[in-house]
C-alpha cells in the first residue's frame, strides 16, 4: 500500500536563510572591473567624509556663522547644475574611463589645496568655497560616467545587488571617515584630515587606471545642448522616472540637516559626538546594506522609494525634537536606514530600463536628483537655523518632506504602479541586454559525426 500524502516541504537550513539575507556577491565575483572601481571608490569616499567633515568645521571656527556653514551648498550648486548636465553628455559621447581618471586626479589637486591653505598661519575663507565650488564641477563630470559605466561591467540581472554593494561602500567610508574625522580634527588638526583625504585619492587613480577601456555607443549622440534637451525630454516622458528625481529633490531640500549638526552638537552639550553624528546615517544605510539580500525579491520599486523617503522625514523630524543626544544618533541612524532603502531602488530603476545610449545623459540629470537637492538643503537648513534656531529647523524640515513626499506620490501614480516584472522598458532592456550576452557568447561546438561501421 502506498501512501499518497503530500510530502511537506523541507524547511530551509540555517545557511540558506544567512544567504538570503547577506549581500549578493555575485558582481564581485563575476567582473574585475566592478572590483577595481569599487575599491576605488571605497578609498575615495573615506578621504572625502574626513574632507566633508573637516570643511564646515574649519568654516565655523573662521566665521562662527551658520549661514556660511550652509553657504557650502550654495556654491555647489550652480556647478553641480551646469557641469552635471553637460558631464552627463560627456559620458555619453567619451571614453568613460578616461573621464574617471582625470577628474578623480583633479580631486586629488583639490585636496593639496586644502592641505596647503590649512598649514597656512592664518588660513583664508574663500579657497574653501572655491575648492568646494570645483570640486563640486569635477564631481559632477564624473559621477554620471561612473553611473553610466556601471551597466556595461555588470549583468542586468547582477545591477540589484550591484546597486547594494556599491551602497556598502560608500556607507563604509561614510561610518569610519567622520568617526575617524572628528578625533583627527579634534587631537590633529585639520591638516591632517585633508592629508588623508589626498593619499586617497592618490591610490583612487591607480585603481581606475587599471579599468577597461569603455568607448562611446556608435549611437551615442555628440555633447551639445541639443543632446542634452534629448535626454530631459526621455526623462520627462518617463513619468515613473520623473517621479524618483523629484522625491528625492523634496526630501533632501527638507530634511538635510548635515550643515548645521556641529551647532546641534553644540546646543545638546556634546561636541564630541560631532563626528557621531555625521556617522551616523551611512551607519543606518551599512545596517541595510549588510542585510540587503531581500532587495532582489522586490519588484514594486517606486513604492518602495515613497515609502522609505516618508520614513527619512520623519527620523529626521523626532532627531530635531530629541533633546538627548542618543535619541539624537539612534533618528539618525534610522533615517539613513531609509534613505538607504530609497537610493538603492531608485538606482535600480534607473539601470535597469535606461537605454544605453541615453545612459550619461540620464545619469547626469540623476546626479542632479540626488545632489541638488542636499546643497539646496545645506543653504535652507542654515538660513532657518539663523533665523528660527537649529533644532526649529531640522524638525520642521522633516515634517515638510513627509508632506511634500506624500504630494508627489498622489500626483504621479506611474511611481506607484511601477512593477519591475511587467514595465515596458524594464522587458525591453533586459531582452536586449540577453541577446547582447548571448551573442558574445562561444557558439557551440557541433557534435561528432559518428563512426562509420
Amino acid at each position: 500500500m502506498t501512501d499518497d500524502s503530500p510530502v511537506p516541504p523541507t524547511p530551509p537550513s540555517p545557511s540558506s536563510r544567512l544567504r538570503a539575507v547577506l549581500p549578493d556577491l555575485a558582481p564581485w565575483r563575476a567582473s574585475v572591473d566592478f572590483r577595481r572601481l569599487w575599491l576605488a571608490g571605497l578609498v575615495t569616499y573615506f578621504g572625502s567624509f574626513l574632507t566633508f567633515v573637516a570643511l564646515p568645521v574649519q568654516i565655523k571656527e573662521l566665521t562662527g556663522s551658520a549661514a556660511a556653514v550652509g553657504a557650502i551648498g550654495a556654491v555647489e550648486l550652480v556647478p553641480l547644475i551646469v557641469f552635471g548636465l553637460y558631464g552627463g553628455a560627456l559620458a555619453d559621447a567619451l571614453d568613460k574611463r578616461k573621464l574617471i581618471v582625470w577628474t578623480e586626479a583633479g580631486q586629488a589637486v583639490l585636496s593639496a589645496v586644502l592641505l596647503v591653505n590649512a598649514l597656512l598661519p592664518s588660513p583664508a575663507i574663500w579657497p574653501l568655497y572655491v575648492v568646494a565650488a570645483l570640486s563640486s564641477a569635477l564631481v559632477s563630470v564624473q559621477r554620471p560616467a561612473m553611473d553610466a559605466l556601471l551597466p556595461r561591467i555588470v549583468a542586468h540581472d547582477h545591477l540589484p545587488a550591484a546597486a547594494s554593494l556599491n551602497a556598502l561602500r560608500w556607507q563604509v567610508g561614510g561610518v569610519a571617515g567622520p568617526a575617524l574625522a572628528g578625533v583627527v580634527v579634534a587631537y590633529a588638526g585639520l591638516g591632517w584630515a585633508y592629508g588623508v583625504d589626498l593619499l586617497t585619492f592618490v591610490a583612487s587613480v591607480l585603481f581606475v587606471l587599471n579599468l577597461a577601456p569603455s568607448p562611446a555607443s556608435h549611437e551615442a549622440a555628440k555633447p551639445s545642448l541639443k543632446a542634452i534637451a534629448e535626454g530631459a525630454r526621455y526623462a520627462w516622458n518617463r513619468k515613473e522616472l520623473l517621479g524618483t528625481y523629484v522625491i528625492d529633490i523634496a526630501a533632501m531640500l527638507f530634511a538635510m540637516p548635515l550643515a548645521v549638526l556641529p551647532f546641534l552638537a553644540d546646543e545638546l552639550n556634546a561636541p564630541w559626538a560631532l563626528g557621531l553624528m555625521y556617522a551616523a546615517v551611512p551607519a543606518g544605510a551599512m545596517l541595510v546594506s549588510l542585510t540587503s539580500g531581500w532587495t532582489s525579491r522586490v519588484h514594486r520599486h517606486g513604492r518602495a522609494v515613497v515609502l522609505a523617503a516618508a520614513l527619512w522625514g520623519t527620523a529626521i523630524a523626532a532627531a530635531g525634537v530629541s533633546g538627548n543626544v542618543w535619541l539624537v544618533l539612534l533618528f539618525l541612524t534610522l533615517g539613513g536606514a531609509a534613505d538607504m532603502v530609497s537610493g538603492m531602488f531608485r538606482g535600480v530603476m534607473w539601470n535597469q530600463t535606461i537605454p544605453d545610449e541615453l545612459r550619461g545623459r540620464l545619469a547626469g540629470i540623476e546626479l542632479l536628483s540626488y545632489s541638488v537637492g542636499p546643497q539646496l538643503g545645506q543653504t535652507y537648513v542654515g538660513g532657518m537655523a539663523a533665523w528660527r534656531g537649529v533644532r526649529t529647523s531640522i524638525w520642521s524640515g522633516g515634517l515638510l518632506c513627509v508632506g511634500a513626499v506624500g504630494l508627489l506620490a498622489l500626483c504621479l501614480p506611474k511611481l506607484m504602479t511601477y512593477d519591475a516584472r511587467t514595465n515596458e522598458h524594464a522587458v525591453r532592456l533586459r531582452e536586449q541586454r540577453a541577446a547582447a550576452a548571448a551573442a558574445r557568447a562561444p557558439a557551440a561546438k557541433p557534435a561528432p559525426a559518428p563512426a562509420e561501421g
